[in-house]
């Protein structure tokens, strides 16, 4: 099969297409034919060496695929070859053919194709588990979300907005926001001309916070949370390391939560697969909420986009081609 490795760390051109032996499941694993592949940050740190695979995985990037069960391994009874489904990967897919975890994929929604599928395992396993199952956002809660217009913020304004939250969000240009404004966000802020502190301060706090930046947004999401607000630290584009007074968490009873998703274990993960089927998927089945997708390039390109992750003009989610 084809499959892109990284074959050193570095810049996006280290991407290289090479053959590998199609993978074969284990108990309890299904083999995937890859009709497409999803593209997120964690792939871009793979690549520059900043994340290295959870033990077991594959070293190929790819946390996320849609495309038909090509093969079953022993004890496996939910899915058939043939069956379209989507799934969050522990790696690997980047490829024509990769293998997960049977409990970890989902079937294709109804209202959706597998180009649309391929965007939804790793932002919708991610937000779902973070904001609704760890922050526990309630209808009518206050909820901001960094990075808008970034396949984790559509996710995060859909589904806060889906289930009743006020949703705010900040975004780096006024065609950013309009986008977000469109996906359901009810304030979207251009934090190149408005500080999101202010904003928020005025609306009452943010009961939750997503946050991808890190860095000196800390210090800026703590003043703009609520009292007994819940910030939810999932990434950090700025620096891990921050300096924080910790008497403004005390006085105003906030709760800092920080979590990330591949490490965690089959079992937790599973739990997020069948939470999102019973809660999320009737959304998607019915076309309520949809991945919106910036841009597909072909497996091959996959330097091409990797760059254009980079560049932070995407909006949407970014996906390969593979067959």
């Amino acid at each position: 099969m084809r499959v892109i490795e990284i074959s050193k760390y570095g810049a996006p051109e280290v991407l290289t297409v090479a053959d590998r032996p199609v993978p074969e499941p284990q108990a309890g694993e299904i083999v995937i034919k890859v009709a497409f592949a999803g593209v997120n940050r964690p792939d871009v740190l793979q690549r520059k060496g900043m994340y290295t695979p959870p033990k077991g995985a594959s070293d190929l990037p790819g946390l996320e695929a849609s495309g038909s069960v090509h093969a079953v391994g022993p004890g496996v009874s939910e899915w058939q070859v043939g069956d379209q489904v989507c799934a969050l990967l522990p790696g690997g897919g980047y490829a024509e053919y990769a293998v997960c975890p049977a409990a970890h994929a989902l079937p294709v929604p109804k209202a959706l194709n597998l180009k649309q599928a391929a965007g939804l395992p790793e932002t919708f396993f991610t937000v779902w588990s973070n904001v609704f199952q760890r922050t526990r956002l309630q209808a009518g809660e206050r909820f901001l979300v960094h990075g808008g217009s970034s396949g984790i913020g559509s996710t995060a304004i859909m589904l806060a907005k889906a289930f009743g939250a006020k949703v705010f969000t900040t975004a780096g240009s006024a065609e950013k926001c309009a986008f977000c404004v469109g996906l359901g966000a009810d304030t979207a802020i251009n934090y190149h001309e408005t500080d999101f502190v202010d904003v928020l301060q005025k609306a009452g706090g943010a009961d939750v916070i997503l946050d991808m930046v890190g860095g000196d947004y800390l210090p800026r999401n703590i003043k703009a949370l609520a009292d007994d607000g819940r910030l939810q630290q999932i990434a950090f584009l700025q620096s891990p390391q921050i300096t924080l007074n910790f008497a403004e968490l005390m006085v105003r009873r906030l709760t800092i939560h920080g979590s990330t998703l591949r490490p965690q274990s089959v079992q937790a993960k599973a739990k997020i697969a069948a939470s999102l089927r019973a809660e999320v998927w009737p959304l998607l089945d019915h076309g309520r909420i949809a991945p919106v997708i910036d841009s597909v390039f072909a497996l091959e390109d996959a330097a091409k986009a990797h760059a254009h992750m980079e560049s932070s003009a995407h909006m949407g989610k970014i996906v390969l081609s593979v067959s």
